[in-house]
C-alpha cells in the first residue's frame, strides 16, 4: 500500500528532542526540520519501503513500530525493528544505492520524511549530528551485514546439504534394491544346489560350471562387456535360449550377456542334459544366469556403498570437521571435495576442465574457510553459464605462493562494475537472488585470513578469479616440504 501524506500535522520540536540524534541541534534547525518534513501515516501492514526500490529521504519514526525484511531465496526473512522514536533512511541516502530491506508497519506508525537533499544540508552544518548519523550508519551496516552472512553461510550449507541429499539419494535407492533382491535369489540357488546334488554328480562336469561362473563374475565385477557389444550378445543368447525350449528366456539372456557367456559354451555345459526330462534339462542355465544376477546386485549395492562412503568423506575433508582450525591443506583434495558436493549441478551440462600442477605443495591455511571460497566461486562460475559451460581450474606454484586460477565461459562481468565487484552488498543478481556478500566473503578469507590476493578478469564468454596464497603464513609454523602428487 502506498503511503498516506498528509501536511496539516506538522512535527513538534518536542517530538524531534526524544531522539538523542537532534539534542545536539540548534532551536532554529530544529523547527526548519520541522517546517520541511512530512507526515506519513500508516496503518497496520503498510509497507514503507521496499528492498530493491530507489533512494527516498531520512525518515523520522515518531509513533509505532516497524519491522525490517529481506529477501533470501523468494522468501522475506525478517532481520529486525525499529521502536518509536527512531529514525531509519541514512543508508540508502548517503550511497545513493537502492533500499536494502523492506518496512513493513507493526500497528498504526506516525512517519515524517525529509528529503535526501534537506538531510544531507543538516549532515554538512552539524558535525556532531554528523558523528552520530554515521556512529549509526555503520552499527546497522554491521547488523546487517552480520545477519545476512550468517543467512549466507545456512544457504550455503542449505544447498550443500540438498545437494548432497540428491547425489546420495541415488547410490542409497541401488544399495537397497540390490539387497531387496538378493534374499530370493540366494534361497532358490540353494534350492538348485539340493536337486542337483540329489543326482549322479561328474565332478569334472561340475567343475566345468564352477569355472564359467567364476569367469563370468570376474567379468562382471570389472565390467569387462562394452554396451553395444552387450546388446547384440544379448540377443544372440535370447534366440539360443528360445531355440532351446527354455521359458521366461529373456528373463536369462541379460545377466548371462552381462556375464560375457558364449551361445557355444553355453550349449557345451547344457549337452549331456540335453534329453533329460526333468527340470534339469535346463536348471543350469537358469542357476548361472541367476547367480550372475547376484553377482550384479552385489556388485550395483557395492559400487552405491562406494560412493556413499566417497560423498561422506569428501563432505568431511570439505568440513575438516575432525581436524583443528589451521592445519596443512591439500588446495586440490578442497577442489575436488567442492566439485563433488557440486556435482548435483554440473551434471546438466557443464563441462570441467583441470590443469592441476602434480607438484602443488599443500599449504598452512584455514581449511573449512578456503572451501567456502571455492564454493562460492565455482557456485557463481556454474549461474553465470546458468549450468551450461566450461568450467576451467587451473593449479600452479610459484616461489612461496600457490596460484588457483576459476575461470567460467559465461557472459562476463561488465567492465563498468568490475572495480565494485568485490565491495559489501554489491550484487548484479536480482532482489533476494544474491546478497552481495559472496565475493566479499572470498576477498576477506583471501586477504584477512591468508594474507593471499584476488583478482578478476572478464570478457564476454570468459572470466577469471585468480587466487593466490601463500604456502605458509606468516602466523604459521614452517611448512610440511611434502607434495602432494596426483595419481597418473
Amino acid at each position: 500500500m502506498r503511503p498516506t501524506y498528509r501536511l496539516n500535522i506538522m512535527l513538534c520540536v518536542e517530538d524531534l528532542l526524544s531522539l538523542e540524534l537532534f539534542q545536539v541541534l540548534p532551536q532554529e534547525r530544529l523547527e526548519w526540520i520541522c517546517n520541511r518534513a512530512e507526515i506519513i501515516e500508516l496503518k497496520e501492514g503498510d509497507r514503507l519501503v521496499q528492498e530493491g526500490d530507489p533512494p527516498r529521504g531520512f525518515f523520522i519514526l515518531i509513533t509505532g513500530q516497524l519491522c525490517l525484511t529481506r529477501q533470501s531465496e523468494g522468501i522475506e526473512m525478517p532481520i529486525g525493528q525499529h521502536d518509536a522514536p527512531s529514525f531509519l533512511g541514512e543508508i540508502p541516502v548517503l550511497t545513493d544505492e537502492p533500499i536494502m530491506v523492506s518496512a513493513d508497519c507493526k500497528g498504526n506508525c506516525r512517519i515524517y520524511e525529509l528529503s535526501g537533499e534537506d538531510f544531507r544540508t543538516l549532515l554538512h552544518e552539524c558535525r556532531q549530528f554528523e558523528i552520530l548519523i554515521f556512529r549509526a550508519l555503520a552499527q546497522r551496516s554491521r547488523g546487517l551485514e552480520s545477519f545476512i552472512r550468517n543467512r549466507e553461510k545456512m544457504a550455503a550449507l542449505g544447498t550443500l546439504s540438498a545437494g548432497l541429499a540428491h547425489e546420495l539419494n541415488n547410490p542409497a535407492a541401488a544399495l537397497v534394491r540390490a539387497l531387496k533382491s538378493v534374499p530370493t535369489a540366494l534361497t532358490e540357488l540353494q534350492r538348485m544346489n539340493l536337486v542337483y546334488g540329489q543326482r549322479q554328480v561328474d565332478e569334472a562336469h561340475t567343475a566345468q560350471w564352477l569355472a564359467v561362473r567364476d569367469q563370468g563374475y570376474e567379468t562382471i565385477l570389472h565390467q569387462r562387456i562394452e554396451p553395444l557389444k552387450l546388446r547384440d550378445r544379448e540377443d544372440q543368447i535370447l534366440e539360443w535360449l528360445e531355440d532351446y525350449g527354455v521359458a521366461n528366456a529373456w528373463k536369462l539372456a541379460e545377466p548371462l550377456a552381462e556375464a560375457g557367456m558364449e551361445v557355444d559354451t553355453l550349449a557345451a555345459l547344457i549337452a549331456p542334459w540335453q534329453n533329460d526330462p526333468t527340470e534339469l534339462r535346463d536348471m543350469g542355465l537358469r542357476w548361472l544366469a541367476l547367480s550372475f544376477e547376484v553377482m550384479s546386485m552385489i556388485g550395483s549395492g557395492l559400487r552405491g556403498a562406494e560412493r556413499i562412503a566417497e560423498l561422506v568423506h569428501s563432505m568431511k575433508s570439505y568440513s575438516h570437521l575432525d581436524q583443528g582450525a589451521q592445519q596443512m591443506v591439500d588446495v586440490h583434495e578442497g577442489l575436488e571435495d567442492t566439485i563433488r558436493l557440486f556435482s548435483y549441478k554440473l551434471k546438466h551440462g557443464v563441462i570441467i576442465k583441470r590443469d592441476y600442477d602434480p607438484d602443488l605443495p599443500k599449504i598452512w591455511a584455514y581449511g573449512s574457510e578456503l572451501n567456502q571460497v571455492w564454493t562460492n566461486l565455482i557456485d557463481n562460475a556454474i549461474d553465470a553459464m546458468d549450468e551450461k559451460g566450461a568450467l576451467e581450474i587451473i593449479t600452479a606454484s610459484s616461489g612461496d605462493r600457490v596460484q588457483v586460477k576459476i575461470t567460467d565461459s559465461g557472459s562476463g562481468i561488465s567492465p563498468a562494475i568490475q572495480s565494485r565487484i568485490f565491495e559489501p552488498f554489491y550484487t548484479t543478481k536480482s532482489v533476494g537472488k544474491g546478497s552481495g556478500l559472496g565475493l566479499d566473503v572470498v576477498r576477506r578469507i583471501v586477504e584477512n585470513r591468508h594474507f593471499g590476493s584476488i583478482s578478476l578478469e572478464s570478457t564476454p564468454g570468459k572470466t577469471c578469479f585468480t587466487v593466490c596464497l601463500p604456502i605458509a603464513s606468516p602466523l604459521s609454523p614452517e611448512p610440511s616440504t611434502v607434495s602432494h602428487r596426483l595419481p597418473s
